[in-house]
């Protein structure tokens, strides 16, 4: 079988601590249906590019969409979201957001948390290109709120242990990127809600090991170790279940079409 995942990017390891990622804002999601014109509309499709283990997919399909494609590369990953969405009728393929083997018959592409793991200007054409005439392309996040304060004792451990810790694309504004993107699509439509979440600390560590990253790779002795330290840290000095504040951030935005 063809091998489409890169190293950097393989989550085969972290794929079992996915599921103590809190989920997106419903909040947000409702906003993002009503924005594309999905409410009501059984025809709506939806093609959810690297779609891990179906955390956005199934919201997707919980909140009554039908026909939903989710696109992802790792079969770990994959196997554990066709699990969670085997009652909900998703589409699983095993494919790339720059090739996804996907037709231009879209409503709406969405990157949950996978927009900058890939290369996002080849994404958009291909995202482009499989989009209906004025089809929607939303990506989000979910972003820790780093004022707070059980979220500020923690990044300072992080930080304490690795200074040159690092939050990446993810953590960017995406506006200035979509904007070069103009020739393809228009009216970019930002959406942040909060929201809160509790959480013991044994799922708040877990959570941690979903995250794929240069300073704590834990298939090498030195990542096992920094991570040790972390944890060892969090354990010493946070309490044993707290409240987060979380924000989904998403930006949206429709295809252009040629005679418009």
């Amino acid at each position: 079988m063809k091998k489409i995942v890169e190293k950097k990017w393989d989550y085969s390891k972290n794929a079992e601590f996915y599921k103590y990622r809190p989920n997106y804002s419903p909040k947000a999601i409702k906003m993002l249906m009503e924005y594309v014109g999905a409410r009501d509309n059984e025809s709506f499709s939806v093609a959810d590019i690297g779609a891990g283990t179906g955390n956005l997919t199934i919201m997707l399909l919980n909140e009554g969409l039908k026909k939903v494609t989710a696109v992802e590369p790792n079969d770990e990953m994959r196997k554990i979201g066709e699990d969670v969405t085997k009652n909900a009728g998703a589409s699983w393929i095993r494919a790339t957001a720059t090739e996804t083997t996907l037709s231009d018959q879209y409503d709406w592409v969405t990157f949950g948390s996978s927009f900058n793991v890939i290369d996002r200007s080849v994404a958009l054409f291909e995202t482009h290109r499989i989009l209906k005439d004025d089809g929607y392309f939303t990506c989000m996040w979910n972003h820790r709120n780093l004022h707070c304060p059980i979220q500020k004792q923690a990044e300072d451990i992080i930080e304490f242990f690795i200074p040159e810790y690092e939050r990446g694309v993810r953590r960017e504004d995406q506006r200035p990127f979509l904007e070069q993107s103009a020739t393809n699509f228009k009216d970019i439509c930002y959406i942040e809600v909060d929201f809160n979440v509790r959480r013991t600390i044994d799922e708040y560590i877990f959570a941690w090991k979903s995250v794929r990253n240069h300073f704590w790779d834990l298939e090498t002795d030195e990542g096992k170790k920094i991570f040790s330290d972390i944890e060892s840290e969090i354990r010493k000095k946070m309490p044993e279940t707290f409240e987060i504040q979380y924000a989904t951030r998403a930006w949206t935005m429709q295809k252009k079409t040629k005679s418009k």
